[in-house]
């Protein structure tokens, strides 16, 4: 049986990147692969980019990634409000000034999608969807919908993030759509921070959702001592977005 183990979402918080890699040594989980935004919200995008870099994980690019490493003001996110647009303006300029070059360089260099062969089964990792990286797929998404994603994407099994709430839809293919939730800014209303393995023998998959508990109030007074909006903070303690 061959193991794959998920993640992404991490958005500069380095407590939960941290608790998430020592759970994973704790497990023995290897073959680990990142579904990208690194940066973004948090106020540690150096410290987290350096922890991926030194674990030689390999890691899509996410949206966030991409506004950063561009020095873009913009990082592709869907607002639901002025408010909520004005606060992810102030994230991206604070994260830009305060990501190094030479990670600018990095987040530039990662790739957009990750196709891998696990036993029998063709598995696709995304950040958003395989046509879009800022697409939401979330959970109530029409079967027809989703199945067409797939013939697409030339996949049995496709792994995304960037909604930041973990699911599995089995479709009435037998294909499945699996999101891996997110390390650092969940989005369920559960602060812990989540990430998932895949256990895969011939076309048998068995998925699991792992949550982890971090120090949320040391990365939320991080926040708080900071330039980045506080109403991060209150996120993390929440688990609301």
């Amino acid at each position: 049986m061959e193991t794959i183990t998920i993640f992404g979402d991490i958005h500069a918080n380095l407590n939960a990147l941290e608790a998430v890699f020592a759970d994973m040594d704790r497990r023995g989980l290897e073959n680990r692969y990142c579904l990208g935004d690194l940066v973004g919200y948090g106020v540690f995008p150096n410290e987290v980019i350096q922890l991926i870099r030194e674990a030689g994980i390999p890691t899509i690019m996410g949206n966030y990634d991409q506004g950063v490493g561009n020095d873009s003001e913009n990082c592709g996110c869907a607002y639901t409000s002025q408010w909520a647009e004005e606060l992810g303006n102030r994230s991206i300029a604070w994260s830009n000034r305060h990501t190094t070059t030479e990670n600018k360089a990095f987040l530039r260099s990662l790739v957009s999608q990750i196709p891998l062969q696990a036993g029998d089964l063709r598995v696709l990792l995304v950040h958003g969807s395989p046509r879009k990286i800022n697409e939401y797929l979330y959970e109530d998404r029409p079967d027809k919908s989703l199945e067409r994603l797939l013939d697409l994407a030339q996949a049995d099994v496709l792994v995304c993030g960037h909604t930041h709430i973990p699911y599995r839809r089995i479709l009435p293919s037998g294909r499945q759509v699996i999101n891996a939730g997110s390390v650092g800014k969940p989005k369920d209303h559960d602060p812990r921070a989540g990430y998932i393995t895949l256990a895969v023998e011939g076309r048998q998959l068995d998925v699991k959702f792992i949550r982890v508990p971090y120090d949320v109030e040391g990365a939320a007074r991080a926040i708080e001592q900071t330039e980045m909006p506080h109403e991060y903070a209150g996120m993390l303690r929440s688990g609301s977005g």
